[in-house]
């Protein structure tokens, strides 16, 4: 198959018209020409790495769900095409707590002791959005980047990976590949049964990053496990969205979008196109957060890793 190229003036593709293997080779190539790995680390002041990074390619995509799609919210009306102009890394996973954890010895930020806190691989939780910031400000000035959350359209762009269906997976999933609440399904729902015995055990809390398939760019747990911080305020709808995919003047500055569902919610609030608000000082036990890590044309990582 030919490879797709990418130079600076390449004209955006609409990536959810190419193959699996067109797409992954998109991906690739922006890697190639921006002078970095497909997936790459940067390392902390101390020789630490930093979080697993993944290139997003630049490109267009339909934001949003269509009324047919089950599950469909008016929130996510209406679906409409996004050109994502900027290639950009993101995290493989949202952040772990054994990485959220280096912020913390590094800043002698300290934990609420009545909060409920995770360790190891499991993604950090009951952080503030003024928290996130703080760790966001840290890692860029111990890496020399600029790290910062994704906005909305860049979080969707990077689940989706191409895909056109509710879920990167396909038209739908079981507790068997995302983390979400088994007591309400997907499939069973959409099929109106009226009584089924879940299929898997109900989960109370979130779990280990990385244990599901990850999707067509290699990113983990865009579906359920915990809801993910956008850079974005809240709007009610995609009504008059902007079509870069830059937020709203409009939109409310006391609330921000949240994607990806979580191991409390049910299966139609992990799809791609399900949004959810959350207050700016709001902290949960469901509630994490992804990073993205801007990109240079040319630049050169030492050493890359």
């Amino acid at each position: 198959m030919e490879a797709i190229q990418y130079t600076p003036d390449t004209e955006l593709l609409y990536v959810d018209e190419l193959s699996s293997e067109q797409r992954i080779s998109l991906q690739a190539n922006y890697a190639q020409q921006l002078g970095v790995k497909t997936f790459f680390n940067d390392t902390l002041r101390d020789g630490r790495e930093a979080p697993r990074l993944a290139v997003i390619p630049a490109g267009r995509f339909e934001m949003g769900s269509d009324t047919r799609e089950f599950g469909h919210r008016r929130e996510e009306h209406p679906q409409h095409l996004v050109s994502v102009y900027t290639p950009f890394a993101i995290g493989i996973y949202p952040i772990m707590a054994e990485e959220f954890e280096l912020f913390c010895e590094a800043t002698e930020w300290h934990r609420r002791p009545e909060l409920l806190w995770n360790t190891g691989r499991y993604p950090v939780i009951n952080i503030r959005m003024q928290d996130v910031k703080l760790y966001l400000k840290w890692l860029s000035e111990q890496t020399g980047q600029s790290y910062r959350l994704p906005t909305e359209a860049e979080w969707e762009y990077a689940a989706r990976a191409g895909s056109r269906t509710p879920f990167h997976f396909g038209e739908s999933i079981s507790c068997k590949e995302v983390l979400f609440n088994p007591a309400f399904p997907y499939q069973e729902a959409m099929e109106k049964k009226r009584w089924y015995l879940p299929r898997c055990v109900p989960s109370s809390q979130a779990g280990e990053v990385g244990m599901y398939a990850a999707n067509a760019w290699g990113l983990y747990d865009v579906h359920g496990n915990v809801w993910e911080f956008t850079s974005n305020h809240w709007t009610s709808s995609h009504l008059g969205a902007n079509r870069d995919g830059s937020g709203s003047t409009s939109a409310d500055p006391y609330w921000y979008v949240t994607k990806g569902g979580s191991w409390f919610d049910p299966a139609v609030m992990a799809r791609s196109a399900a949004r959810k608000k959350r207050y700016l000082d709001e902290i949960d036990v469901n509630l994490g957060f992804r990073i993205v890590r801007e990109l240079k044309l040319n630049e050169t990582l030492s050493p890359q890793r």
